[in-house]
């Protein structure tokens, strides 16, 4: 496993369902039964798809946040 894997997160009061994240990146994301609110889905692939970047983009609240570990010097 790559020590470089991002943490994803969901604002789920941002979130309106609209399903773009998991229709563009199913890989990494999909929509909760109950909720209809985006999920991150684990374990996350690695590598991480270049479609999380167009989830990102797409998303109309801007509701998905990606925080990347720092890179280690050892």
């Amino acid at each position: 496993m790559s020590t470089s894997t991002p943490e994803i997160t969901i604002d789920p009061i941002g979130c309106t369902g609209c399903e773009s994240c998991a229709e563009v990146c199913p890989e990494c994301f999909a929509m909760q039964d109950g909720t209809g609110l985006a999920v991150v889905r684990e374990p996350l692939p690695d590598p991480i798809p270049d479609c999380l970047n167009e989830a990102i983009i797409c998303c109309p609240t801007q509701c998905i946040h990606v925080e990347y570990p720092p890179e280690s010097t050892s």
